[in-house]
């Protein structure tokens, strides 16, 4: 056995290797994105080291708890987050004035993602009050991963779906701030990484921070221990 293990003993830990690589590609979509973490044996942080200043959010500015949600616009889980979670905090506690959700970017799935980040800057920039209806739709309209949906055209064309939005002026905005916007983009990047976030949907709530498409009663627990602090 001892001489079995001499001789194949590498060969062999190259080959399973290789398949938990092949097998976290497969079925979780690559190496740097987080499993989904249960609240127990989530990370500790303080949404209180957050910049909130200089990010898009959905709710009341002056909301006594925030949420701070890393995404990116590529990413199956944000959209899996956003049409199956996000929903239930927005009529639970964000309609109600209780939680405002500020929204991080996190962008690491190559160049759609960069320019649906710089066009969400400028949506936002330019029509704060119709943000939510626009990220809602950019959410409900993506497709797999790089599967198309997600460069410059087919979000334009989505945006003149929604009422309130002159595209023009994104664009222009866009264009002429596309600087100010990057910068703004690789600080929440950088601040991340800070907080020990390496993938999307990454969300800091008080002390807590999930990883991965958290269902809503992983979540309502700790914004109800905000709400009573």
């Amino acid at each position: 056995m001892t001489g079995f293990f001499e001789k194949y003993g590498t060969p062999l830990a190259v080959l399973v290797g290789a398949v938990i690589i092949a097998f976290a590609f497969a079925f979780g979509g690559g190496m740097n994105r987080p499993a989904p973490v249960a609240p127990g044996e989530a990370m500790a942080v303080d949404i209180k080291d957050v910049t909130t200043d200089n990010s898009p959010y959905i709710g009341n500015a002056n909301a006594p708890v925030t949420i701070a949600v890393w995404y990116d616009y590529q990413c199956p889980f944000c959209k899996q987050f956003e049409l199956n979670t996000l929903p239930q905090v927005y009529d639970t506690y964000v309609a109600e004035g209780k939680v405002k959700v500020v929204l991080k970017d996190f962008q690491f799935l190559g160049d759609d993602s960069d320019t649906a980040a710089l066009y969400a800057r400028a949506v936002w920039d330019a029509y704060p009050d119709r943000f939510h209806d626009w990220y809602q739709a950019m959410a409900e309209n993506q497709d797999e991963e790089h599967g198309g949906f997600g460069n410059l055209d087919s979000i334009v064309a989505m945006t003149k779906g929604i009422d309130g939005i002159d595209t023009d002026k994104v664009a222009k905005l866009m264009e002429t701030k596309k600087a100010e916007y990057q910068a703004a983009i690789d600080a929440d990047r950088a601040e991340g990484a800070a907080f020990g976030i390496n993938g999307t949907p990454s969300i800091i709530i008080g002390t807590t921070l999930l990883s991965g498409a958290q269902p809503f009663d992983a979540l309502k627990p700790l914004i109800e221990a905000e709400l009573g602090n």
